[in-house]
């Protein structure tokens, strides 16, 4: 449990206090934080719980602390959407509708040259939809992450991705809610980092840490990097829980911290709301994940920041509450089902 005698820490940082003082029952943070000491939850990082703009719980695992940089794997793609978004309210960026191809007229002769590419937008990759030949959870897909990973331009290696068939049995877009059809893409998330950089004039880190990271009080920040040296808008992102907590805070002040314009209110308005079928449970905005948690009789709509691991930034408007779970449980069965539980029956228990 978070100890209630630390002051609040400086500018820009969390007022901490009591889960009771929010409305918290501190029962269910008991048992959930018996359950991670035996290790019925596995390899748990940290636990943070945040209501009404208080931090009233932290705890942290398994070797790990307050001060430990946290890689939390693909929620770096909804700081990406977040970066994207103050690039267009800047005026860097002319909106979603932009093409990518204009910004790559180096990359070209592209290969499998299609007519259809020329139409391929920012918000195509946002909302993981491009009609490029690109899926990470189909280990045949040519496009697929560790194929990318192998070479050395990243970009190149997504602008000549052919475009995708849809067989029979596969829904194509037009016959889709939204009219787009999903495929997780990390190659296109990555290759918005090289946009980011081309419409900043800028290396991402350095627009980063100006309009958002600076902004929010965020100190410690350490970006994977591409062979080529541009950051790694896809993933690999690594920041302090604390600082975790702040991105989906953001969010649910739509775009606003401790008094701060930082994201304005309609990019977090459309961006946060469903343009893709993931399935029939899960919707996926420009780059957040969008479901409901069971919790007592109800279930709760929740925005999520999510990597592999199981690794959740929640957001709970209903709740005005944000929880934040890192892991280092990567690349194993039933890691989302592990956090997913962890939210439902102790950190939402506990709010309602």
């Amino acid at each position: 449990m978070q100890d209630p005698t630390l002051p609040p820490v400086g500018e820009g940082q969390w007022f901490v206090s009591t889960p009771e003082s929010v409305g918290i029952a501190a029962a269910p943070l008991q048992a959930l934080e018996a359950a991670i000491q035996a290790e019925t939850f596995k390899r748990i990082t940290s636990v943070l719980l945040a209501r009404h703009g208080q931090l009233v719980y932290e705890t942290y695992h398994n070797g790990f602390e307050r001060a430990s940089l946290m890689n939390t794997r693909s929620a770096t793609k909804t700081v990406t959407s977040l970066l994207i978004g103050i690039a267009i309210d800047q005026g860097f960026l002319s909106g979603v509708e932009a093409p990518i191809l204009p910004f790559f007229s180096d990359r070209q002769p592209i290969q499998y040259p299609d007519p259809r590419k020329a139409k391929i937008t920012v918000e195509d990759f946002l909302t993981m939809s491009s009609l490029l030949e690109c899926d990470d959870w189909n280990s045949f897909s040519r496009g697929h992450e560790e194929r990318m990973y192998l070479v050395e331009d990243w970009v190149q290696f997504t602008l000549d991705l052919p475009i995708k068939g849809f067989p029979s049995w596969a829904t194509k877009p037009t016959e889709s809610p939204y009219g787009r059809s999903f495929s997780y893409c990390t190659a296109g998330v990555a290759t918005l980092g090289s946009v980011l950089e081309r419409a900043t004039k800028r290396p991402v880190p350095e627009f980063a840490e100006e309009y958002l990271f600076a902004p929010l009080g965020i100190q410690q920040v350490e970006w994977q990097m591409s062979p080529l040296g541009v950051a790694m808008t896809g993933g690999g992102l690594r920041l302090q829980s604390r600082d975790l907590l702040k991105l989906g805070r953001l969010a649910l002040d739509g775009g606003m911290w401790q008094g701060k314009r930082i994201v304005s209110e309609s990019w977090i308005q459309i961006s946060t709301r469903p343009h893709v079928r993931v399935d029939d449970e899960t919707e996926y905005g420009y780059l957040w994940w969008l479901r409901s948690f069971p919790a007592g009789e109800k279930a709760f709509a929740s925005t999520l920041m999510q990597g592999n691991g199981g690794n959740k930034v929640a957001i709970f408007p209903e709740l005005d509450l944000v929880a934040v779970i890192t892991s280092t449980n990567y690349n194993t069965s039933g890691m989302h089902e592990q956090t997913d539980q962890m939210l439902s029956s102790y950190l939402l228990a506990a709010a309602v």
